[in-house]
């Protein structure tokens, strides 16, 4: 069974939208694949186990992340790492781009 999420919506970082534009790269998940969403605010990893109804996946959460600094959690809210969840296409989101050493040298 999985859990019911209410994930963000992706906004300006829309998996669907960004390939709008570049439509011959867009590969759907499989089995093993792993997606990004947004879940109150937290980047959400999920592992993909099943893809289903031809837009949606099925998979475990394997990382919950702070878009800001990167920080790892074991839960937030009403998930936790190891839940089982549905994802559609239409909520997946970019993987966040976290600013790296280099970047912060730069604002110096």
């Amino acid at each position: 069974m999985h859990k019911h999420v209410e994930w963000d919506d992706p906004g300006k970082y829309s998996v669907l939208a960004f390939y709008a534009h570049n439509p011959g790269e867009y590969v759907e998940p499989h089995t093993g694949s792993i997606i990004n969403a947004h879940y109150q605010g937290i980047s959400v990893r999920v592992r993909v186990e099943a893809f289903v109804g031809g837009d949606t996946s099925i998979g475990e959460v394997v990382a919950l992340i702070h878009p800001r600094t990167g920080d790892r959690m074991q839960a937030y809210g009403n998930l936790a790492l190891g839940d089982m969840v549905r994802l559609p296409d239409e909520m997946r989101t970019l993987e966040p781009r976290l600013p790296d050493d280099k970047d912060d040298e730069d604002d110096t």
